[in-house]
């Protein structure tokens, strides 16, 4: 690993080392991926990374080429104490708008690791409601690396699952733009409308 490669690492086990240092023993870091998109589910994830582990390459998922996420997802998957993954789906992100839906995505991806976190690093600035002791980190990402593997573990999972759907709906394009709105999408939509994973109230100047 490169001198450069290990600061930038090591600048990004500030937060959780200062968590150990209080006493805190599970640090789990959370990240979402698909607030953005115009179809699909918001997936969340959670992260404990065993203390002071390095991961080479970890760093903000938008940052990171398609192939290097996939490798990292692997790499994450090996070195981690325990993950877990939350979603909501179009139908929670219509019925309780995509905010709200992706707090309950997080939710449950923290209720579904097999160790519970004794401390809870939730990137951005919204808070969950959590009966455990957090704290926000806006751009956290690329300031922690239990977020940054959190947000790989999020963009992969949903990435691959938006792949799946591409074999179901293949006029809409899916595993090309991962169902953000570019402009093939939009035409895509314009031609044939919304299929059963577009989120109506994301996609309504388009219709």
């Amino acid at each position: 690993m490169q001198e450069k490669e290990l600061n930038r690492l090591k600048n990004m086990l500030v937060i959780e080392e200062e968590l150990y240092n209080n006493g805190y023993k599970y640090i789990c870091g959370v990240d979402e991926a698909g607030r953005g998109p115009l179809c699909g589910p918001v997936v969340a994830a959670a992260v404990i990374l065993p203390r002071g582990v390095c991961i080479d390459g970890v760093n903000d998922s938008k940052k990171i080429s398609e192939k290097k996420r996939e490798k990292l997802y692997d790499d994450i998957t090996k070195n981690a104490i325990c993950i877990g993954v939350g979603m909501s789906d179009i139908d929670v992100i219509e019925k309780v708008n995509i905010l709200n839906a992706t707090k309950l995505a997080m939710k449950q991806a923290i209720s579904n690791l097999k160790i519970m976190p004794d401390y809870v690093i939730i990137d951005g600035n919204q808070g969950i409601d959590i009966n455990i002791p957090f704290e926000t980190v806006i751009k956290g990402d690329s300031k922690s690396e239990s977020i940054a593997a959190a947000s790989i573990i999020a963009k992969v999972t949903r990435d691959r699952m938006l792949i799946e759907f591409d074999k179901q709906y293949p006029e809409y394009g899916f595993s090309k733009h991962k169902g953000y709105g570019t402009k093939e999408h939009i035409e895509a939509i314009k031609k044939y409308g919304l299929c059963k994973i577009h989120r109506p109230s994301f996609c309504k100047k388009f219709i």
